[in-house]
Formats: C-alpha cells, sequence, structure tokens
C-alpha cells in the first residue's frame, strides 16, 4: 500500500500529513512507558510483513498487518507504523519521506477503526474472537485499500483506472491479512490475554 513519491498532488500530501501528525501524537499520549517493548514488537512484525510485496503501478499488494495493529494498540498504531514507514522508506525506498504522512494514514488509520469496532469482541476469545480478529484483519486491507483509491482520485481524474486496480489486487489480501489476524488474536488469547486489553 505503499503511494511511491511524484504522485500525488500537493494538497493531498499536507493534508495527509497533518493527519498524520495529529494520530501519532494522539498515539504517543496514550502510550504508557511499559507498552514500548509491545509497540516497538509490533511495529518490527508490521516492518517485515510490508517488506514482502508486489508492486502495482505507484502503489504495491503486500501484507500489512494494520488491523492486528489496530485491535492490540487502538491509537499506539500510529507512531508504531510511522516508525516503520520511515525505515522503509530511507533504507528500502519504499514509499517515500514526502509520502510519509498519506502512507501513515493509509495503513494506521484503518487499524484505529478496526479497534473502534472490533477490540471488545476479539477481548471475548473463543470463536466470536477468532472471528473478529478476521474482521479486523479483512477491514483493515479493505480501508486501506480505499484510502489508496481515495488518494489517487484526490490527486487527478487519470488516476481512475489505477485506483480501480489498487482495490481489486487487495481483495485477495483481505482474506489473508483475516486470516492471520484471526490466528494471531486466538493464539495471544490463549497465552498472554493481557496484550488484548489495551482498550479495557
Amino acid at each position: 500500500m505503499h503511494i511511491s513519491e511524484g504522485v500525488l498532488s500537493a494538497p493531498v500530501l499536507v493534508a495527509g500529513a497533518l493527519l498524520a501528525s495529529g494520530g501519532v501524537a494522539a498515539g504517543l499520549k496514550k502510550m504508557d512507558y511499559d507498552r514500548i517493548p509491545e509497540v516497538a514488537v509490533l511495529s518490527s512484525a508490521f516492518f517485515v510483513a510490508s517488506l514482502i510485496h508486489v508492486p502495482v503501478g505507484p502503489s504495491s499488494v503486500h501484507l500489512v498487518l494494520n488491523g492486528l495493529l489496530g485491535v492490540l494498540l487502538g491509537w499506539m498504531a500510529f507512531p508504531a507504523i510511522v516508525v516503520a514507514l520511515v525505515l522503509h522508506a530511507v533504507l528500502f525506498q519504499f514509499g517515500g519521506l514526502t509520502t510519509l504522512g498519506v502512507n501513515t494514514v493509509i495503513m494506521a488509520a484503518p487499524g484505529v477503526t478496526a479497534y473502534y469496532i472490533f477490540n471488545r469482541p476479539v477481548r471475548r476469545g473463543g470463536r466470536m474472537g477468532a472471528l473478529a480478529g478476521f474482521g479486523a484483519g479483512a477491514t483493515g486491507t479493505a480501508l486501506g485499500g480505499i484510502l489508496v483509491a481515495a488518494a489517487l482520485l484526490s490527486t487527478g481524474e487519470g488516476f481512475v483506472g489505477m485506483a480501480r486496480l489498487v482495490l481489486a489486487a487487495h481483495l485477495p489480501v483481505m482474506v489473508i491479512e483475516g486470516i492471520v489476524t484471526g490466528f494471531c488474536v486466538t493464539f495471544l488469547k490463549k497465552v498472554k490475554p493481557e496484550v488484548l486489553e489495551v482498550g479495557k
């Protein structure tokens, strides 16, 4: 879901930077010192998962895990994701520094949305928790794809075809993300349930 540099218009880049700054500030405000190691581990998981990607025009398709980060971290997903994206841009030239704000919003905002929708049922565990985990993973990817398409469409009508391609390419990723996230929350509920209590 990385959008490359030189694609988006200046107003879209500025709006993304402002929204991302607000999200990161909110996440840092909610972050306790004892949660920093957990945020770092999940940021690393996001970093590694996003390295394996298939280019699709000015974007790419890859595992994001933003739904997982969302249900586990809430607003803290913003700082976790922005750190990983900075490393992606600097070390591997994925995305870029000018698109950092937009890419952060594209990946973190759906995670926060998944938190508000699915965190409570995920904490219940069992079959309901697994289904909620699947929903969180699929929702995070779906909303991320929609935000990529919206960013492209906001830049110009010439990106209509690319926006459709990005949405279509993320359909199979939604299913994979849902399965991975459902498995992860089920496993965490059994071995370390306190990790799921971010919203309690």
